[in-house]
């Protein structure tokens, strides 16, 4: 059975906005290296022959890292949200405390 996301899916609108707040976060880290130009980085990509290329790279560098990254950060945490974790040894919220002999030596 294949499952196609479609438009009207949460999963599918949970990807795009987080995909958009990625994308939004690599704009603003790009405009902000280029308006703070830290160790002159501005500077460099400017002085070179086709800057174009350098600020293109550089952009889509992080529009692919940023928008991955909050995507794959919102799916990691889908289970956390509704379901309780399952499997694996459950702990008591307030475990009674266990009474421990300790012994003294000189």
């Amino acid at each position: 059975m294949s499952r196609h996301l479609r438009p009207r899916d949460p999963l599918f609108r949970l990807l795009l906005i987080n995909l958009a707040i990625g994308l939004t976060a690599a704009t603003l880290l790009f405009g902000g290296l280029l308006a703070l130009n830290p160790a002159h980085l501005r500077d460099l990509i400017l002085s070179d022959q086709s800057p174009e290329v350098a600020l293109g790279l550089l952009l889509f560098g992080f529009l692919i890292t940023f928008g991955s990254a909050a995507m794959g950060t919102a799916i990691m945490t889908i289970a956390g949200r509704d379901a309780p974790p399952s499997g694996g040894a459950r702990m008591r919220e307030h475990p009674e405390p266990v009474p421990a002999r300790l012994s003294a030596t000189r």
